[in-house]
């Protein structure tokens, strides 16, 4: 369960972090613009581009009583209508063939978020690779198994989840015949503080629950992002836009491709630098040692001289005796003559 295969592509601890742009509604309404953001996903290197495929009467009712309005003054959606905000994000369901294919052709595997059980079979239509389950999803159990039968890689998001939540979701997943699962880390506040991102929480996930965990990560910038590759994200999620002076609902935490190019570099070499246990130095470190320092005669000294402070000398290079050995040399008699600058071995002690 630490590994998947995604349309030829392995996700799992033995590779590179898979790169995941979330375009959400930062589209604005626009085909033109979201054709445009595929792209800019595509010339930044990510692996893959992610969708959100509901519409308003899929996710909501169209009510605007109390229920049904975002009363949260730090929220960037305070004082929304819940329909108005979701048919103003959403993505319309007939752009999703186009992009996708753009995507692909461009080498970028695209997938989606279904919100509901009818956007499940409408992306299994489409050929799409593997499901996402959104955070506020997690608890939706019937959505949770529909897309479990289509026998599809899932990856599910846990923000607010509870151990119990996230147990639950994934039995019903692997219950209803899901092999490949991924779960990621997830601060569900737009945007999130890093303060509250808790990536120690990741490796403690995977033992848990016995499956490989990624990031989704809805800070500013990318250094939570690229932290998480120590603690052993195999994924991570970032909402990406052209440009956050375009404004859009999910801009604010977005993106933008120089810090989505930026992101996918980063968390490369994050990756490469965890590497292994080990001391003494790299292979490649060997020639370094040459700059250490070691014992040196700085002057000539006779057989049966004493060696002492004003004979020898440390200082670099590090070919002659380590100086961990001054202690002994000094008052010890020369066994030869030894000329300012040879070399010393553990034989002339």
């Amino acid at each position: 369960m630490l590994e998947m295969t995604v349309a030829g592509r392995k996700i799992g601890p033995a590779h590179e972090p898979f790169i995941i742009a979330e375009m959400s509604g930062n589209h604005n309404g626009s085909l033109e613009r979201a054709k445009d953001i595929v792209r800019a996903a595509a010339d930044t290197g990510v692996d893959c581009l992610k969708f959100q495929t509901y519409t308003a009467e899929t996710m909501t009712l169209d009510l605007d009583s109390d229920d049904f309005v975002i009363r949260d003054p730090n929220s960037l959606w305070d004082g929304r209508q819940l329909y108005d905000l979701y048919n103003e994000a959403h993505t319309p369901w007939e752009w999703h063939e186009e992009l996708f294919k753009i995507a692909n052709d461009l080498g970028v595997l695209s997938f989606s978020s279904p919100f509901d059980e009818t956007a499940v079979d409408f992306l299994d239509d489409l050929g799409a690779p593997m499901f996402k389950v959104a955070s506020f999803e997690l608890t939706h159990i019937p959505l949770i198994r529909k897309i479990a039968q289509t026998g599809k890689p899932m990856i599910m998001s846990t923000g607010m989840a509870s151990e119990e939540d996230i147990a639950l979701a994934i039995k019903t997943a692997q219950d209803a015949g899901a092999t490949e699962i991924a779960i990621l880390k997830c601060t569900s506040n737009y945007p999130a503080d890093a303060s509250d991102a808790n990536l120690a929480t990741i490796p403690d996930m995977r033992e848990k629950f016995g499956v490989q965990v990624g990031l989704s990560d809805h800070t500013l910038g990318t250094g939570v992002a690229v932290a998480s590759i120590m603690y052993g994200a195999t994924i991570v999620e970032k909402h990406f836009t052209l440009s956050r002076d375009d404004g859009g609902v999910d801009s604010d935490f977005s993106l933008e491709p120089w810090e989505m190019k930026l992101l996918k570099e980063e968390t490369r070499r994050a990756f490469k630098s965890k590497g292994q246990v080990t001391y003494s130095g790299t292979a490649s470190e060997q020639k370094s040692k040459q700059f250490r320092q070691s014992v040196y005669p700085k002057a000539s000294i006779k057989k049966g001289e004493a060696f002492t402070a004003e004979n020898l000398k440390i200082c670099r290079p590090g070919f002659s005796l380590a100086p961990k050995h001054w202690d002994d040399l000094i008052g010890q008699t020369a066994k030869r003559d030894i000329s300012v600058g040879e070399r010393l071995t553990e034989a002339d002690i």
